[in-house]
């Protein structure tokens, strides 16, 4: 009897802000892998560990949340100006598909890293102590990411006294800069695709529902909590164990995913599960965090609760914090009304782990409002580095 052997293939499990994910250089991938289509996300598939009828990822990398089945894969850029290449796959985790359709803003923050620690980076272009910049292309949304890196002692320094809440280790800090981050994909979409900065959403079967939907950093749609019969104070467990809610969250995001123009039809949104996302909004107010941590009212400018790949996430993903931003940044939003209104350039708000602060610099040119970066710091770590292995007939 014959069996196929496995295969091993050079790879990194990093830690990216409130993420991790496998990250491949694309050279060193299987050479049908390379490029995009069914070989290519065949293989992350296994190596992730999906689908898995379990949902848990145990025959696999993945930690079976949106947060933790995520695969990266990075090459040097041949775009003026730019570093390096990244693109991002959200891997599901009880189906057979990976979703291209949008960033990992946390992961962001491990691009840079994993560039100059896997030679992606000239040498003679990190200093031996001090800040790396590298400048990023976001091949998923073609926006460019400037990460700036810690070096000591010509390596990229891991350690550190900055924190992060939803991350239990402090770690050193990686700010980053996501230029132009409105005008996302999907043929360039404004960034109020609706032309309202609040509009109302048609749900067949569950109302009518204020809404503020916006393309920066990832397509997301803005409600308020009070609207939707929450509090904004709401832990995992509060949404996450109540699957009536979940459906009812999934069913306002087809629709929202059709007015956005991302979908033509509601049918298939469960094709595109990573974008858009759902969120929702109140004014500041204490609440406990999961870890304990009491978040006082006077901590925050509002409180923020999202949704990703259909569960309420644990903290923040990286890519709504910027849109949480930008849309902070514009009078009349709904998160800009939650957050006390007027102008400003930085917003804190809560989330079910703590706190996060966010800036963004928005203007109004020729009646309509861009936004020309939204600025964050994260932090990224190694956790393991060498070979993921694979079935060779797995892809």
């Amino acid at each position: 009897m014959s069996f196929v052997p496995q295969i091993r293939i050079p790879a990194t499990y990093m830690r990216g802000g409130t993420s991790k994910g496998v990250f491949f250089r694309l050279q060193d991938l299987p050479e049908r892998a390379q490029a995009p289509g069914p070989a290519r996300d065949a293989l992350l598939l296994r190596v992730i560990g999906s689908p898995d009828p379990y949902g848990k990822q145990i025959d696999g990398m993945g930690g079976a949340t949106s947060s933790t089945s995520k695969a990266v894969i990075l090459s040097r850029s041949t775009r003026a100006d730019h570093d390096v290449d990244y693109l991002f796959g959200q891997v599901a985790i009880d189906s057979a598909f990976v979703d291209w359709s949008g960033n990992c803003g946390n992961l962001s923050a491990a691009v840079g890293p994993f560039a100059i620690a896997s030679g992606l980076i000239d040498p003679a272009d990190v200093p031996r102590d001090g800040i790396c910049v590298v400048r990023i292309w976001q091949a998923n949304i073609g926006k460019t990411i400037v990460a700036h890196v810690p070096i000591a002692e010509g390596m990229v320094q891991e350690t550190g006294a900055f924190e992060l809440d939803g991350v239990t280790f402090p770690a050193a800090e990686v700010p980053l800069e996501f230029l132009d981050p409105a005008d996302e994909g999907d043929g360039g979409a404004a960034m109020f695709p609706t032309g309202k900065v609040v509009d109302t959403l048609e749900v067949p079967g569950l109302g009518s529902f204020r809404a503020t939907m916006i393309n920066a950093g990832i397509p997301t749609v803005f409600f308020d909590a009070a609207d939707l019969g929450y509090t904004g104070s709401e832990l995992q467990g509060a949404i996450n164990e109540d699957p009536q809610a979940l459906a009812r969250f999934e069913t306002i995001r087809a629709h929202a995913a059709v007015r956005m123009g991302l979908i033509g039809d509601v049918s298939e949104a469960a094709r595109r599960q990573h974008t858009p996302k759902i969120a929702f909004v109140a004014p500041p107010e204490g609440y406990v965090a999961s870890s304990g941590k009491r978040v006082e009212a006077g901590d925050i400018d509002l409180r923020v609760r999202a949704l990703s790949m259909g569960k309420l996430h644990h903290a923040m993903m990286g890519t709504a914090a910027v849109a949480i931003g930008t849309a902070a940044a514009i009078p009349g939003t709904l998160v800009n009304l939650a957050a006390g209104g007027g102008t400003r350039e930085t917003v804190r708000f809560g989330h079910p782990s703590g706190t996060l602060r966010v800036g963004a610099q928005a203007r109004q040119v020729d009646g309509q409002w861009v936004v020309t970066k939204a600025v964050m710091s994260r932090s990224a770590r190694v956790l393991m580095e060498g070979w993921v292995r694979v079935p060779a007939d797995s892809f």
